[in-house]
């Protein structure tokens, strides 16, 4: 018996819905692509008056603008990230391509937004940890992006989902120390 997702899962294409259903009971809206139409805009918004949303997207440029799309028009939906080294074959990217443990990781570790609270991730404690400036401050925040469930990126970008997500210093310090 598949483990059944509570709550519709938002993805980009018709090959992630059949990947994600050969794993797992679940609903899935399709965006097709980063184009997305208002009518499917429309069906995320009357899925999210039902329940959770959970907008999982390929770990790429094009999967972070849809992100950010859905969440301006359809806020407090659910985020599920899915590392791009987990989510490869030697020429694409995307959800499709995760395996099953990698898939039950990501939507084991949904988040949500924080409402607006204060900002606890700061430049300085970036710079202080190594996650900015430094010779292996990509590879600490892809560690930390890998454990936290979120995107990775740059110094910035990375803060801001943190922020976003409201996750505290102290989960940093402890991913990063060990």
């Amino acid at each position: 018996m598949k483990p059944y997702i509570k709550g519709v899962i938002v993805v980009e294409g018709f090959h992630d819905s059949a990947h994600l259903r050969k794993y797992f009971d679940c609903e899935t809206i399709e965006t097709s692509g980063a184009g997305i139409r208002p009518d499917v805009l429309e069906r995320i918004r009357a899925a999210k008056s039902r329940g959770d949303v959970i907008i999982l997207t390929d770990p790429d440029t094009p999967g972070e603008r849809i992100r950010r799309i859905i969440d301006q028009a359809v806020p407090g939906c659910m985020h599920a990230y899915v590392p791009k080294e987990k989510a490869r074959t030697a020429h694409k990217v995307g959800v499709e391509h995760a395996d099953y443990h990698t898939l039950c990781k990501a939507l084991e570790a949904v988040m949500k937004e924080q409402p607006e609270t204060e900002e606890t991730i700061r430049p300085e404690l970036m710079l202080e940890l190594g996650l900015l400036g430094g010779r292996n401050s990509a590879e600490k925040r892809r560690h930390l992006a890998s454990n936290l469930h979120i995107a990775f990126g740059s110094a910035s970008k990375m803060r801001k989902e943190m922020n976003r997500f409201g996750i505290r210093e102290e989960t940093v310090r402890k991913i990063l120390n060990g």
